[in-house]
């Protein structure tokens, strides 16, 4: 490999011999086409004219009177099927059309990366696969339904807790069997190399667009950037264009579900007792583990952050200091999930409500003229009958 991915003590490659092959292909074929303009040129066209790029940036006027500050919101809930997830659908699609593949698979937890992978593959005519954990299948139906009408086949994983990790390992297993003529699209900025880097340079056009439309609209840098935290690929997508500039404060919400000392969360950084350094999934990170180094079971009521690592980029820039990464709970996010809806008529994702819930958290100790960016990384029509069972 042209390079162990390694992101400090973080990363780096951790897979069966079967696969490195499938994975060198891979790097060679990403270090390669990145940088060509007729694969990028055809990237841009596939953004801008089928997923919907560039997306708004939105001042929230009623929100931002209400907290007391300048609160924007970076709008990937507006991209075609309603996640930052088809930016790097498209992208890794691309990809292996130019590398030969004709087999998609995926994982899935909430069922936007799952739907992502399903309409690439679609577009780009590929025979697409979803792995999804039982219980996300059961809370996530209609994005059930928009995979099968786009073509892919479901195939439910009813392992483990039934939820994302077991859908990770079950599609490992597949591309495993099947490297010749598949490949792993896989959702966030995990797994081992090259797939962190990859999947931020197909996420980073998030920032990028948030850089220059908050230029256009205050003539100056955010003070705060807020983005919720799964594996991490929305939130990798939007800090890295502000990593160096230290003026820009950037926070990682995780899903603090019941709280955390009830255990029942996905917080990997602020569980002083479960979130230790470890090994999943071909990657070296922070992992929910109990006191022998079997994974704990993760809980949160947004499918798409209920998963027991993070993508090893956000530990080392934890490590460095240079992103705070806090938790919101369960009752915080669907909050904040009806605040934003009622005040700006913007129903976020469950996931990125949790960014929204740290915002309202923090707001009064903001001044007026501060500048707040917050990523809503999906939009939560997906959640309304799991929303509409918790408030009725």
């Amino acid at each position: 490999m042209k390079s162990l991915g390694k992101f400090g003590g973080f990363g780096g490659i951790f897979v069966p011999e079967t696969l490195m092959p499938a994975l060198e292909e891979l790097e060679n074929a990403f270090l390669k086409f990145k940088k060509d303009k007729k694969f990028n040129s055809e990237l841009n066209e596939l953004l801008k004219k089928y997923a919907g790029r560039p997306t708004p940036l939105s001042f929230c006027e009623n929100l931002s009177k209400k907290l007391g500050c300048k609160i924007y919101l970076k709008r990937e809930d507006l991209l075609h099927t309603g996640a930052h997830k088809i930016n790097n659908a498209l992208g890794q699609a691309l990809l292996a059309k130019y590398i030969g593949k004709n087999r998609l698979i995926a994982e899935t937890g909430a069922g936007q990366h799952g739907v992502a992978a399903a309409a690439a593959g679609a577009k780009l005519n590929f025979q697409t696969d979803v792995y999804m954990g039982t219980k996300d299948i059961e809370r996530q139906k209609l994005n059930v339904l928009r995979m099968k009408l786009l073509g892919a086949n479901v195939k439910p994983v009813d392992s483990g807790s039934k939820t994302l990790k077991d859908a990770i390992n079950e599609a490992l297993r597949d591309w495993t069997a099947n490297v010749t003529n598949t490949h792993y699209l896989l959702g966030s900025v995990l797994g081992p190399h090259p797939y962190p880097s990859m999947i931020k340079f197909f996420q980073s056009v998030i920032g990028k667009e948030t850089k220059k439309q908050i230029l256009e609209a205050e003539g100056r840098f955010p003070d705060l950037i807020v983005a919720c935290v799964g594996g991490g690929s929305n939130a990798i997508g939007i800090f890295n264009e502000f990593i160096n500039d230290k003026k820009v404060k950037l926070v990682g919400v995780e899903a603090g579900g019941a709280g955390i000392e009830s255990g029942k969360h996905a917080s990997r950084f602020n569980d002083k007792k479960l979130g230790r350094i470890g090994i999943i999934h071909g990657t070296k990170t922070f992992v929910l583990q109990d006191k022998y180094g079997q994974i704990h079971n993760t809980y949160s009521v947004a499918a798409g952050l209920d998963y027991c690592a993070v993508g090893p980029e956000h530990s080392i820039l934890r490590q460095m200091k240079r992103v705070h990464y806090t938790y919101a709970t369960d009752k915080e996010a669907i909050e904040a999930f009806k605040i934003l809806s009622k005040e700006e008529g913007i129903i976020p994702a469950l996931e990125s409500a949790h960014a929204v819930a740290h915002v309202i958290k923090i707001a009064k100790t903001m001044k007026k003229d501060d500048i707040i960016v917050i990523n809503i990384s999906g939009r939560g029509d997906k959640d309304l009958d799991q929303i509409g069972e918790i408030i009725t």
